[in-house]
């Protein structure tokens, strides 16, 4: 008997014996409705649409902000959903996305993004904007949210100050507002991150050149005036007006006197950076009470104005190889002291090429670094999936882009105490007319894509002279230490000495006439630069 009736006959019974029994209640109508998926504030929290607390848990995945203008990684088999659903299933709500003004304005794709296998996007020909819709639609898709980075104005380098001599203010806001308005109505993207680490000169409250506080002001109002939803993300800054310095972007002691207050409120939420001793030697990592001195130091810098309700906290990166002790502490203290106050955090970085602080995965750029997951576990149990409405609109597609054309590469500040920075530093590309190799059964050419301190990613465009069962291909280099990931070959290394590649899987055999794409990436400290091949 089905329970509703069953509930009837029980009922009907008990009032022939004499009973009493309660009338049914009404059916209660739901009163709550469902999150849209827009994120606002209120005092030092992070609240969803129907005001409960929600945490902020990102994975940053890097590369747009670089010449290739691609997120790492598309260059092999990997595709943007195995990157993201890679993401999702580690236990993370969000993607913190960089991106540079310069790679906005490109007309292509400069890296050597492998189109074939992520075919299913039909990139081939498109712009960086356009693989930027991609991937924030395919992260809905995955049920990720994300933040948009301006991570440096060019793609060379990063930018002490959020303005250059090539890429003024008036750019910044420009851009700003074009990326509000394109995703308004796609709660998708939560968040503008305004500029990655001001340090350097970079003040708050200073002068009107350096004043990172009154650039803030006027960069998150123009954001909000284009898309009232998005929470404000503003980082802090090297050189503190107390004397302390701290990481690039780490500093927000000065919150406390001068907060940064918006036309639309409730929407800034503070993000520092924090990084351990073997990215730099900070004085704090030789304190003889070290690794308890840390939640002091954070309290003064920036973890304060969450605890006093100023405004919600995200961490906007952290991350470590956690190969050394000092870093093993720092992780386990950073990861506890973040569970405790119910921070939210972005941490640096999914991709395999971070150089100093390695990734979430490893060279494959899909099996997961255990031991860094098992390091964050604490803070990515329980993780909501962010809920949209479903009459959100659907992403609307803008065809213009920026159209501005780079005339100088902006010269970053030096600073009276360097910080090593967590993303990898692209350096000069090889020649954009390499000379093509020939020798046995095949010609080749080999091209530098993109490089960083500590590694870079090459394509080799091999043509067969004749049909051939096999061919290899070789060339010198004086820092190769080993082949991380490579498609389309095998490789092998002697190291510091040469790298030898021999085609494998769909480019084993190759036909007279045919042309395959292949490539790799390599951990070296110095790119060779048009290497002489060895063809076989």
């Amino acid at each position: 008997m089905p329970a509703a009736l069953l509930g009837i006959a029980v009922a009907a019974g008990l009032a022939f014996a004499g009973v009493a029994v309660a009338a049914p209640p009404p059916a209660i109508a739901a009163t709550t409705p469902a999150p849209t998926g827009w994120l606002h504030t209120s005092g030092g929290t992070i609240l969803d649409s129907n005001n409960a607390p929600y945490t902020i848990k990102a994975a940053s995945w890097f590369g747009m902000e670089t010449p290739d203008c691609m997120p790492h990684g598309l260059w092999g088999t990997l595709t943007i959903d195995d990157a993201l659903a890679n993401i999702k299933s580690m236990g993370f709500n969000t993607v913190r996305l960089p991106f540079s003004n310069e790679c906005l304005a490109a007309t292509s794709i400069k890296g050597n993004l492998n189109y074939w296998a992520n075919r299913a996007y039909g990139l081939e020909g498109k712009t960086p904007l356009i693989l930027m819709d991609t991937v924030i639609a395919r992260a809905k898709a995955n049920g990720l949210q994300v933040i948009l980075d301006r991570h440096r104005p060019s793609s060379a380098d990063q930018s002490p100050l959020w303005y250059t001599s090539a890429y003024p203010e008036s750019r910044w806001i420009a851009d700003w507002k074009m990326l509000a308005a394109r995703y308004k109505t796609d709660p998708t993207v939560i968040g503008a991150d305004l500029h990655n680490e001001p340090a350097g000169a970079a003040t708050w409250g200073g002068a009107a050149a350096t004043d990172w506080q009154a650039a803030a002001t006027r960069g998150g109002n123009a954001v909000l005036a284009a898309n009232p939803n998005l929470l404000i993300i503003i980082e802090g800054i090297e050189n503190q007006g107390n004397g302390t310095s701290t990481w690039w972007g780490g500093g927000l002691a000065d919150v406390k006197n001068k907060p940064v207050t918006l036309a639309t409120p409730n929407r800034v939420v503070y993000s520092p950076h924090d990084y351990p001793a073997s990215l730099f030697a900070q004085k704090w990592f030789s304190d003889p009470t070290y690794p308890n001195n840390l939640p002091a130091v954070w309290d003064a810098n920036w973890g304060y104005i969450q605890k006093q309700g100023i405004a919600p906290i995200l961490l906007g990166e952290f991350g470590t190889a956690l190969q050394t002790t000092s870093d093993q502490q720092w992780m386990a203290k950073i990861v506890s002291y973040l569970g405790t106050n119910s921070m939210s955090f972005a941490y640096w970085a999914f991709n395999s090429n971070s150089g100093i602080t390695g990734g979430l995965v490893q060279a494959d750029w899909r099996t997961p670094e255990a031991a860094k997951l098992a390091a964050l576990a604490p803070i990515l149990k329980n993780t909501p999936s962010p809920t949209v409405s479903p009459t959100a609109s659907p992403l609307p597609i803008v065809t213009a882009s920026p159209t501005a054309t780079v005339t100088a590469t902006p010269t970053p500040t030096t600073t009276a105490t360097p910080t090593i920075t967590a993303s990898p530093s692209p350096s000069a590309t090889a020649s954009a007319s390499p000379v093509p190799t020939s020798g046995g059964s095949i010609s080749a050419v080999w091209k530098l894509t993109s490089s960083w301190t500590g590694g870079y990613v090459a394509n080799i465009e091999v043509t067969g002279l004749r049909a051939a069962a096999g061919w290899s291909v070789s060339w010198p280099d004086a820092n190769v230490t080993r082949v991380a990931n490579s498609w389309g070959i095998t490789c092998t290394v002697i190291p510091r000495v040469s790298v030898t590649c021999s085609g494998s899987d769909w480019a084993t055999k190759i036909a007279a006439g045919q042309k395959l794409s292949v490539g790799l990436q390599v951990d070296s400290l110095m790119a060779p630069v048009n290497p002489v091949l060895t063809l076989k």
